[in-house]
């Protein structure tokens, strides 16, 4: 089946913090402190990717984590050899979590400010006929189905983890750089939960930790707009940089 996809994408910094360390990625386009909107049809090509970071390190560090890391799975993603079966999929996936990882290591040897830089990632793929998401952090993918909405991904932090008693450890169990050595993907396949007539939102936690579920599935079946749902999350005292895009799947 070919695919229509509708995209609205907007990034903002929001109301308390100085810079954006969020960035999306649409195709081959990156976005930070922006939006935009995109129609793309996978009749015209083998594959396509959706993709959001949450960059960590601070000022310089985060910023250039999340842009890194985009850029980087941009390229990778575009030269990605025709015929992979899922399993090949995951596995290649895999190999560039691990390179990925080294490249951002290895920019903080060679500079101070970058030392300990990190970020999330979470993508919506398409390749050759076949949708998969991966996650690693706590940036989240949902769908809208009929009207009702659910988490596909599952955060990767302490806060998800029944019981935990690390008060003082960090947020996130999982991520890209930022000394993580044991950096994973959750990848699944997802071709028979992208439906015509579904929604499916990514967006980085400047919204889930600001707005409800049930405000985000209300906005989503009232309206098509990445940016209103940021706008949601200033409404609500934007603490965070937010990020959200949204995908509107049709028949193609």
């Amino acid at each position: 089946m070919n695919y229509e996809l509708n995209i609205t994408a907007s990034s903002r910094v929001g109301l308390v913090r100085s810079n954006n360390e969020d960035m999306i990625l649409v195709g081959d386009l990156l976005l930070r402190n922006g939006k935009m909107s995109k129609h793309v049809e996978t009749v015209d090509s083998d594959r396509y990717i959706i993709a959001l970071a949450d960059g960590m390190g601070g000022h310089a560090g985060g910023e250039v984590a999340s842009a890194e890391t985009l850029a980087n799975l941009k390229y990778f993603f575009s030269d990605l050899p025709k015929g992979l079966s899922p399993g090949d999929f995951n596995e290649t996936m895999n190999d560039w979590l691990r390179s990925i990882n080294h490249v951002l290591e290895a920019k903080g040897i060679d500079n101070y400010s970058y030392r300990g830089m990190g970020t999330t990632l979470v993508a919506l793929a398409y390749y050759e006929h076949r949708f998969f998401w991966f996650n690693c952090g706590d940036s989240r993918l949902y769908r809208l189905h009929d009207g009702k909405l659910e988490q596909l991904t599952t955060d990767h932090s302490y806060s998800n983890l029944i019981g935990s008693k690390e008060k003082n450890s960090p947020m996130i169990t999982n991520c890209i750089g930022a000394g993580c050595k044991t950096s994973y993907f959750d990848l699944v396949e997802c071709s028979d939960k992208v439906m015509p007539g579904d929604t499916m939102m990514i967006c980085s936690d400047g919204l889930s930790d600001l707005v409800e579920d049930k405000e985000i599935e209300r906005l989503l079946v009232r309206e098509f707009d990445a940016n209103a749902l940021c706008q949601a999350a200033e409404d609500e005292g934007g603490r965070d940089n937010v990020s959200v895009i949204v995908v509107k799947i049709e028949k193609g």
